[in-house]
């Protein structure tokens, strides 16, 4: 496997090699963790950055596998703390990742897309060095985005706790059988319902799993998070949004093989009787992204509003 390169030629009106930036000056890149095709991007845009003359350093994972010879490598407590920005080059789910690690130190994060849709890593490897050359001279737009703390309740009372940045799901397990919840706001009921269970999502969130089932899409600066049920039993049960600063708590009242799910990424079993309170986090994560940056032109871009048949499927035939 090819190492990283330990440093490259400087580019067109870029500092000369080892001169200090003006800001950023400790970079962390972060790959996604077990793909090998992610050693290209890491290697080229190891060698931009130092020919700006910022220190590259790789997270202990990444360079697992991306055999970072004559790359510093930083362990997690290290890059927390040792870090000015970091460059994530993966997909949304890579970045999900980071982004929980690193928001309650405040290290500012860059996505560049390697996957599908990339909401939240935006960045394409075509427009790389221009863009986030840019990005580093201080011509960027900066995002907070909030996080959700779920503390999981067990019967012998017993908690564990996990961040989500973009939902908290409580849903059936494995058996295909329906659970029965009991969704409370601020300590207030406000519904029980058979279903397969309950997404509650943040503005980021709003354009995953849960748009997937009928929710709305939360634009970031709203301070709301929407509760949305997954193919409830009864068709009267609708998304709603509420403000993020309530406290929200679903408990189990039916259901053998329940589970909550944080991104995705981080599962607990759920028992009857049991039960998940959601809230705000008290810190958010940092995004940033290019200068032109617009919420609703990368939505039009990602859900292909406003397109055509015709133009989402060139040389297609029509019905």
């Amino acid at each position: 496997m090819p190492a990283l390169a330990s440093g490259s030629s400087a580019t067109s009106g870029s500092p000369p090699p080892n001169a200090a930036p003006a800001r950023f000056a400790r970079v962390a890149l972060i790959g996604r963790h077990g793909d090998p095709g992610v050693i290209e991007p890491l290697d080229r845009i190891a060698g931009f950055l130092r020919a700006r003359g910022h220190a590259v350093a790789l997270d202990a994972e990444t360079a697992r596998f991306a055999d970072a010879r004559n790359v510093p490598v930083l362990s997690d407590a290290q890059l927390q703390g040792a870090t000015d920005l970091a460059i994530v080059l993966g997909g949304d789910g890579t970045m999900l990742s980071v982004a929980r690690a690193l928001a309650p130190h405040g290290v500012p994060l860059i996505g560049v897309n390697l996957g599908r849709l990339g909401f939240l890593t935006d960045i394409p490897m075509a427009e790389l060095e221009p863009t986030i050359s840019a990005m580093l001279d201080g011509r960027y737009v900066e995002e907070r985005r909030t996080l959700i703390t779920a503390t999981v309740h067990r019967r012998d009372g017993t908690q564990a706790e996990a961040p989500a940045l973009n939902e908290v799901v409580v849903n059936r397990g494995g058996l295909g059988t329906m659970i029965e919840c009991v969704v409370e706001i601020d300590g207030r009921f406000v519904y029980a319902m058979r279903a397969d269970g309950v997404i509650v999502a943040t503005p980021t969130g709003s354009t995953a799993y849960a748009l997937s089932t009928g929710g709305p899409i939360i634009a970031p600066a709203v301070p709301a998070f929407a509760l949305v049920p997954v193919a409830p039993h009864a068709l009267t049960h609708r998304p709603i949004a509420v403000p993020d600063s309530a406290t929200i708590a679903i408990s189990v009242s039916r259901g053998h093989d329940a589970a909550v799910h944080c991104d995705g990424q981080a599962h607990f079993d759920l028992a009857e009787g049991e039960r998940v309170t959601m809230r705000r986090a008290p810190h958010t994560a940092r995004f940033l992204h290019p200068e032109q940056h617009d919420y609703f032109a990368m939505l039009r871009q990602k859900l292909h509003w406003s397109e055509t048949p015709e133009r989402l499927n060139p040389g297609g035939k029509g019905r």
